[in-house]
C-alpha cells in the first residue's frame, strides 16, 4: 500500500513537472529593408539571443527604385516585430504609413539625425580648408539633401549603426547589451574604416570621376573626390544629346575614371569610355550582395573599391 502511494504521488509530481514546462521563448523577427540595413543589423544582433534577422527584399536587387511588394513580402512583414528601414525616401515602394499603423510593429528608421550629421560634416570640412573640392552641376540627376544613399558613406553609416542599436535595445531590452557593445564596436570599426579610406584618397592623383547614379554622392564627399557628372537617373539611359555633353564634360574636366555599379547596366558607361578614352571600372556601393556574407562584407567591400580607385586614378 505505502509502495503505491509513492507511485501515485510520483506520477502526480511528474504531471504536474510536465504541465508547468515553460514554453520555447519565441523569436523576434528583425526585419530589414536593404541589403545594406541588413549587413548592419546583422552586425549589431551577432550574439542576441532568440532573434532572427531577415530581409525583407533579395539581396540581389540593390536600391528598390521601383520594387513593387509581393504577398510573400506583407507576410514577413506582418510576422514581423521590428521594421529597419533605410529612410529618405529609400522605402516608399512599402507603403510606410499604412505599416506603421500597425501597432505590433516597430519601425526603426536608421536616418534619424543624419540631416544634422551631414551639415555638421560640411562645415567640419570647410573649417579644415581641404584643397579639394566637390563640383556641383545644375544638369546632374544629384539628389543631394534627400539623397538616401546613406550607407555607402562610412561616416554616415556609423549614426546609421547607432540608430539600429537604439532602436533595438528601446524593443528588446534583455538583449540591450549585447546591442550596444556590439554598436560601439563596430562603430569603432567603421570609423577607422573613414580614416583609413580618406587618407588613401587624399593620395589621389586624379579626383574627377563620373557615375552611373547618385550611389556615390556622400561617400565622394567623404573622400573628398570630385563628381563631375552623373550617368543615368534611377537606370535610365541618357539620350544622344545628353550623351555627347557629358564626353565634352569628361574631357573638359580630366575625368580619370567612368564609374559602374554591379546593380545598374553598363551600356551607357562602355560607351562613354569607349569615345572619350577615359578608364571604365566598377565600384561596388554596397547596395546587394550574398545574404550569408561575412559580418566584415561592407568594410571588404569598401576597401576593394579604394584599391581600383588607386589603380584607376594614379597616387602622388
Amino acid at each position: 500500500m505505502k509502495n503505491l502511494i509513492l507511485f501515485t504521488m510520483l506520477i502526480i509530481v511528474l504531471i504536474i513537472s510536465s504541465c508547468a514546462k515553460p514554453k520555447a521563448t519565441e523569436e523576434m523577427i528583425i526585419l530589414c529593408s536593404t541589403y545594406p540595413i541588413y549587413q548592419f543589423t546583422r552586425n549589431i544582433t551577432e550574439g542576441a539571443k532568440n532573434v532572427s534577422v531577415q530581409l525583407l527584399i533579395s539581396g540581389e536587387l540593390g536600391c528598390p527604385h521601383d520594387y513593387a511588394l509581393t504577398p510573400q513580402d506583407m507576410e514577413k512583414i506582418a510576422k514581423a516585430k521590428v521594421l529597419v528601414i533605410n529612410g529618405l525616401g529609400m522605402e516608399e515602394f512599402i507603403g510606410l504609413p499604412q505599416i506603421s499603423n500597425n501597432q505590433n510593429l516597430k519601425v526603426i528608421d536608421t536616418s534619424n539625425g543624419i540631416t544634422e550629421l551631414i551639415s555638421y560634416l560640411e562645415e567640419e570640412d570647410s573649417a579644415h580648408h581641404h584643397d579639394h573640392h566637390v563640383e556641383k552641376h545644375e544638369d546632374e540627376h544629384h539628389h543631394e539633401g534627400n539623397n538616401p544613399h546613406l550607407f555607402v558613406s562610412p561616416k554616415l553609416a556609423v549614426q546609421i549603426v547607432a540608430n539600429i542599436a537604439l532602436g533595438l535595445s528601446e524593443t528588446d531590452p534583455t538583449n540591450q547589451d549585447v546591442y550596444t557593445a556590439n554598436s560601439l564596436s563596430y562603430q569603432k570599426r567603421l570609423l577607422a574604416l573613414s580614416q583609413e579610406l580618406t587618407q588613401k584618397a587624399n593620395r589621389l592623383a586624379n579626383k574627377a570621376i563620373v557615375q552611373p547614379h547618385g550611389a556615390f554622392d556622400y561617400f565622394a564627399r567623404e573622400m573628398g573626390l570630385e563628381i563631375v557628372a552623373t550617368m543615368q537617373a534611377h537606370g535610365a539611359e541618357p539620350s544622344a544629346a545628353q550623351m555627347k555633353a557629358l564626353i565634352k564634360k569628361i574631357k573638359t574636366h580630366r575625368v580619370g575614371a567612368i564609374v559602374l555599379e554591379p546593380q545598374y547596366p553598363e551600356q551607357s558607361g562602355k560607351a562613354l569610355a569607349t569615345e572619350s578614352g577615359v578608364k571604365l571600372i566598377t565600384l561596388d556601393p554596397v547596395a546587394s550582395g550574398d545574404e550569408n556574407a561575412s559580418l566584415s562584407h561592407y568594410e571588404d567591400t569598401m576597401r576593394r573599391n579604394m584599391s581600383i580607385l588607386e589603380e584607376a586614378l594614379g597616387t602622388n
